[in-house]
C-alpha cells in the first residue's frame, strides 16, 4: 500500500512528540507533564491508525466495485483492525 504525504507527516510529528517525551524524562520533568504528552501521542497515534484504515478501506471498496464483488469483507476487516488497535 502506498502511504500519502499526510500519513507520513503525521508519523514524523509523532516521532517528534516521542522524542520530546524522552527529553522530558531525561530532564526529570514532572510525571504529570510526561503523562499528558504521552496521552497526546496516543491520541495522535489513534487518529493516524484511523486515517490509514479509512484510506485502505476506500481503496478496497473501489477495487471491489471495479471487480463487481462485495465490499463487505473489506469493511469487516477494517472494523477488525480498528477494534484491535484499541
Amino acid at each position: 500500500m502506498n502511504y500519502d504525504k499526510d500519513v507520513m507527516n503525521r508519523l514524523k510529528r509523532l516521532e517528534g512528540q516521542v522524542r520530546g517525551v524522552i527529553k522530558m524524562m531525561e530532564e526529570d520533568k514532572d510525571c504529570r507533564d510526561v503523562v499528558t504528552q504521552l496521552s497526546a501521542v496516543r491520541s495522535a497515534t489513534d487518529r493516524t491508525i484511523g486515517l490509514i484504515v479509512a484510506k485502505n478501506l476506500e481503496r478496497c471498496i473501489v477495487a471491489a466495485n471495479e471487480e463487481g464483488t462485495s465490499a463487505e469483507e473489506a469493511i469487516q476487516e477494517a472494523v477488525s483492525m480498528l477494534v484491535k488497535s484499541r
